[in-house]
């Protein structure tokens, strides 16, 4: 026999043990998978909708400390703006607002907790921003409150205008963008300042309070509840000027967009019904109604709901158990409530505000 018959069989037992070398050093350097991902719960892979029916709430991140938007008070009761949001989605669920557990989240750590699921929808006075919608894999919903960052100042520092803060002491919150539209305006400006910031918001305008402080900055609306909950409000005023933009919306994790188109209609639901004119004191009669497009909103007519996976009726549950935008708004930051806000930009579209609601069709 010659010499290669024997090379050639050699030669393939070599080359076969290199490849399954190759193979098992793949195998050993593959991530080994977490609980969630076994079970299809991975952040970009999970059924938001199936857990939570599963689960029978919605589990809702937001401040907490604001009044207005989040707030608790001594007995466990939670009410605000974005409280409101979150119990329009569990009204549409589960028929019931208040299936719903609500977590404290300060500015830090409120993104992580909705990237890693611990919260299905936040609803936190968060700014909707370019980074946090991409880098940050986030999925933003509708505005549901357009504001601005301002100053509030004691009315006997005689500061009128940003240059009349030169130098001074300005409290901030950190983790959020007040921090960075306050560095731009004053670096745009060429004035120089100290920033004096917390992670807390009640330890920011403690803080403030206490004199640490000159002023103070946040959006503007939570400068004007906050101010009602100081010791001395008549002394202290938020400052005429705007330095930023700040559409507030709820968001959801990137990764599931069901559960994501199913947040939003909710939430523009609010929104069109008060559009179409329909609250909860009309509702009843609005059901009878013979226009096609209120019977087609609530449900009566079409599927829009079905086509969801949801409740055809869900806008019916949003407005008898919550009502519309007009009703949350008014009971919590305007006419209903303590701070008499007027709504400015977040009136309807047909009304000079921002607030519109894409077809029910």
């Amino acid at each position: 026999m010659s010499k290669q018959f024997w090379q050639r069989p050699i030669a393939w037992l070599i080359t076969g043990l290199c490849l399954l070398l190759c193979l098992f050093t793949l195998a050993a350097c593959e991530p080994v998978p977490t609980p969630d991902q076994v079970n299809g719960n991975s952040a970009g892979n999970r059924d938001y909708l199936k857990t939570v029916l599963k689960r029978g709430k919605l589990n809702c991140g937001v401040s907490g400390e604001l009044p207005g938007f989040s707030f608790v008070n001594k007995e466990g009761k939670y009410s605000g703006l974005d409280v409101d949001i979150c119990r329009a989605i569990a009204a549409a669920l589960f028929d019931n607002p208040d299936a719903v557990q609500f977590r404290n989240l300060n500015a830090k750590e409120r993104f992580t907790a909705l990237q890693s699921g611990e919260v299905d929808v936040l609803s936190r006075n968060t700014t909707w921003t370019l980074s946090r919608d991409t880098s940050s894999r986030l999925s933003f919903m509708p505005v549901v409150f357009y504001d601005g960052q301002g100053l509030m100042v004691r009315k006997d520092s005689n500061i009128k205008e940003i240059g009349d803060l030169k130098d001074a002491d300005i409290c901030a919150q950190t983790g959020t963008t007040t921090e960075q539209n306050l560095a731009d305006q004053m670096r745009k400006r060429n004035i120089s300042y100290k920033p004096v910031v917390y992670e807390e918001v009640n330890a920011t305008f403690n803080a403030y309070q206490s004199g640490r402080c000159k002023a103070i900055t946040a959006d503007r609306s939570a400068l004007v509840v906050r101010r009602t909950r100081l010791a001395d409000p008549e002394n202290h005023l938020v400052l005429d000027f705007v330095i930023s933009k700040e559409p507030l919306a709820p968001a959801v994790s990137d990764g599931d967009s069901k559960w994501s188109d199913i947040v939003k209609w909710i939430i523009f639901s609010a929104i069109e019904a008060e559009d179409l004119d329909i609250s909860s004191a009309n509702l009843a009669t609005q059901l009878q109604s013979k226009n096609a497009e209120v019977r087609r909103f609530l449900g009566v007519d079409g599927s829009l709901g079905k086509d969801m996976g949801i409740s055809n009726d869900f806008a019916v549950k949003v407005i008898k158990h919550v009502g519309n935008y007009a009703e949350i708004y008014d009971r919590n930051l305007g006419k209903d409530s303590a701070f008499k806000l007027p709504r400015g930009q977040n009136e309807l579209w047909r009304n000079g505000g921002l607030m519109y609601a894409p077809p029910f069709r």
